[in-house]
């Protein structure tokens, strides 16, 4: 009997000794707060009355770690791989805003340095709204300032059946053909879509290839 009480003595003694154990190491890594820290605890505490919370934690912190160096790196290729990494990580938003961010600077970068109309209206027709859209439009205001002059014709319907057959035949070198009153008030004009000074030259040069009469204009303005 005595044998018996000095087993049950021993485990209870032991059964304390491990939860006292179990609870400083726990308190230790809380106290450390790092990746190797709650790992050591996992490894000594597998099944822990603290195991989950220390997966969590370890978990939490390498996402802040891997957030914090893509911020740092803020590349396309550094928030690619924070995604790839940490699939279920507490800033995929973040991560996706900022891949969206920029990829439009970039685009509107890749838009100016072509200094065309075209191009900035590709990146309008992509991102119609927010700051790089109103900076799109504000470059694409400073180049929209010519036409090429196709005609001038004494009445709308003149006017209408001459861009019919303009646009059919150069819409694509025009981008399009559009009526406008005549800068005098009388009659009208038949003109290309708005375009840059260069795409306005190039294109009326084209025309004229093609033994079709055409005049560069500034928009608004009458000749150029």
């Amino acid at each position: 009997m005595n044998r018996s009480r000095a087993i049950l003595v021993l485990l209870a003694a032991a059964t304390l000794w491990a939860c006292s154990s179990a609870k400083e190491d726990w308190n230790k890594a809380s106290t450390t707060n790092t990746v190797a820290a709650y790992q050591e605890y996992l490894s000594k505490h597998p099944t822990g009355e603290h195991s989950t919370e220390a997966s969590d934690r370890i978990h939490s912190l390498q996402d802040e770690e891997a957030w914090s160096q893509a911020k740092q790196a803020n590349t396309l290729d550094a928030y690619h791989d924070y995604l790839q990494k940490q699939p279920t990580g507490s800033h995929i938003k973040d991560a996706q805003d900022a891949i969206t961010a920029l990829q439009r600077d970039a685009d509107l970068k890749a838009a100016e340095s072509t200094g065309t109309v075209a191009a900035l209206q590709d990146f309008l027709k992509k991102y119609p709204t927010g700051a790089e859209a109103d900076e799109a439009k504000a470059k694409l205001s400073a180049l929209n300032g010519y036409r090429v002059q196709l005609a001038s014709v004494k009445t709308e319907k003149q006017a209408q059946r001459e861009r019919d057959h303009l646009r059919a035949k150069y819409g694509s070198i025009l981008h399009d053909v559009v009526i406008a009153p005549a800068n005098s008030g009388k009659g009208y004009g038949v003109t290309s879509a708005p375009m840059s000074q260069t795409e306005a030259d190039s294109a009326c040069g084209e025309l004229k290839k093609a033994h079709q009469s055409c005049e560069v204009v500034k928009s608004g303005t009458g000749r150029s």
